[in-house]
């Protein structure tokens, strides 16, 4: 576990900005370029004069800097602490065996208004800790433990990689070239690389694959797991497999490890698709191969929650809270290089699968919190 000390400051405006969200989303200085610290507070701000709202956040197993799931969730406290008194800590812990103690350890110290948890790894450990601890509030990232303290956000992780899945569909038949690379319009074969094999990942892989075929029947999608949400060159090796063997788009479900995927796609003059943040814009080295991104908006998650335990309302974020596409909460974009270059066809796809999720008349496989 290391405490990551300093201060910086978040450089998206106001709440205001929730408005723009692939803006909010893919601000490299929120991201990319963000300098991660271990305390990180308001200057000011409409929470001005209030009693400072200590906050900690405890990493997933891939680690800060990932350009995506966790400074994701990082951003959105510090945008909170633009608005109000808000203190942030980031706890750094890549190993799971660790969690429960690193949990523990933070409540009993009795510094901390709100800890946030990035990712299901921390379940098992809060199972017990949120028991132990009744008076110590929690928000858990990407599942939910069934305490009165405990505010769990899971996004829709297979609405969003469906759409990827259109994605891919779609452009595996459709002739692009771009700085090198390009598509094979005569095959429809496209990749899936993802970190850990379990069931929140096989949500990303099985909702992607009937995203695919929902464009295309006969579309074949290669399926390859890391092991971990960090080893790159392993993902490299894997997508660099699925590339050799016909695949002409890889979609990544490997938070930090999915560099690896783009970094392929370079080398064998093909694409990928990210995911969760709009890492054409976070991972601007690669935006020459990433067609686009499956997004989920953590960062409005963790701000809402930051500001109801500043203003005192914890009460109102606690239970289980499920955001998709109806709330707007996940989306496919277009990488930043490519918008305005792809065939209509994506665009219309993409509409028409929305819709179809929306009316009930495309079932999703799995669930936001995975498969069974």
């Amino acid at each position: 576990m290391s405490d990551r000390d300093g201060s910086t400051n978040s450089s998206l405006g106001d709440s205001s900005d929730v408005i723009d969200r692939r803006t909010v989303l893919a601000s490299g200085a929120a991201l990319g370029g963000i300098a991660l610290a271990g305390c990180t507070g308001s200057i000011g701000g409409s929470g001005s004069g209030q009693e400072t709202t200590n906050v900690a956040i405890v990493s997933s197993p891939a680690g800060f800097d990932d350009s995506a799931f966790n400074d994701l969730a990082l951003e959105g406290l510090q945008t909170a602490a633009e608005e109000y008194d808000i203190e942030i800590n980031e706890v750094e812990e890549t190993e799971q065996a660790q969690y429960q103690s690193t949990q523990a350890e933070l409540a009993q110290s009795g510094d901390y208004d709100l800890i946030v948890l990035v990712s299901y790894n921390h379940t098992e450990a809060l199972t017990q800790n949120a028991v132990d601890y009744p008076d110590q509030n929690w928000m858990l990232i990407n599942d939910h433990v069934d305490e009165p303290n405990v505010a769990g956000y899971t996004w829709a992780n297979h609405e969003m990689s469906y759409l990827a899945g259109v994605l891919g569909g779609t452009m595996t038949t459709e002739e692009l070239s771009h700085e090198g690379s390009e598509t094979d319009p005569e095959g429809t074969q496209i990749g899936f690389v993802g970190g850990v094999d379990e069931s929140l990942i096989n949500a990303f892989e099985q909702s992607y694959v009937a995203g695919a075929e929902w464009v295309n029947e006969d579309v074949e999608v290669d399926v390859g797991y890391i092991g971990d949400y960090t080893d790159t060159d392993t993902a490299a090796d894997i997508a660099s497999s699925q590339y050799d063997a016909g695949a002409d788009i890889v979609y990544h479900a490997a938070a930090a490890a999915g560099r690896g995927v783009f970094e392929a796609a370079q080398d064998n003059g093909r694409f990928a698709i990210g995911v969760d943040a709009d890492q054409s814009q976070t991972l601007p080295d690669f935006q020459d191969v990433i067609l686009g991104s499956a997004v989920k908006y953590i960062n409005e998650g963790t701000r809402e929650v930051a500001v109801a335990v500043a203003e005192g309302n914890f009460d109102s974020v606690t239970g289980a809270n499920t955001l998709g596409l109806e709330e707007e909460a996940v989306d496919c974009v277009i990488g930043q290089a490519f918008e305005g270059e792809l065939p209509d066809a994506v665009g219309e796809n993409l509409d028409e699968a929305k819709q179809g999720i929306a009316d009930g008349d495309i079932e999703v496989p799995c669930t936001a919190s995975g498969c069974d």
